[in-house]
């Protein structure tokens, strides 16, 4: 139910953080320590997470588990989502760049306001994955 609330101060015109604080919440109230204790329970030590959120990693670092590389998750912002993605960016950390597919408002907000252009749909997260070499580990 509150995170239905928030949405609706959202509708309003808060942001999501100003949503969370004007119902008596953190932020990000999250708690990580449940997929920690998975992670410890499956016996993994390691590992490489996807994420955007900072609090993840140190979540896990604290828990023990060792973080050997972040790997960003980002699309590009819609006019729907880039107000909650600068909140994202500006007030909790998350490392966005908030540039869109190809850096121009056609190809960024796309037709009928999708993300991309007919056929870009997956372009983007196809090159960030072979960008970060690990398109054969998925």
């Amino acid at each position: 139910m509150a995170k239905l609330q928030a949405y609706e101060l959202q509708d309003a015109g808060i942001d999501t953080v100003q949503a969370n604080h004007a119902l008596g919440f953190k932020g990000d109230c999250r708690d990580f320590s449940l997929p920690a204790a998975i992670l410890h329970d499956l016996g993994i030590k390691r590992v490489r997470l996807l994420t955007n959120n900072p609090r993840k990693a140190v979540a896990l670092a604290d828990a023990g588990i060792e973080v050997v590389a972040r790997i960003s998750c980002e699309v590009a912002p819609t006019p729907y989502s880039l107000d909650y993605l600068q909140t994202k960016k500006e007030k909790m950390g998350h490392p966005l760049s908030l540039r869109g597919n190809k850096g121009d408002d056609s190809s960024r907000f796309g037709a009928r306001g999708g993300i991309f252009r007919v056929g870009d749909e997956n372009r983007a997260s196809h090159a960030g994955w072979r960008a970060q070499g690990i398109e054969a580990q998925l």
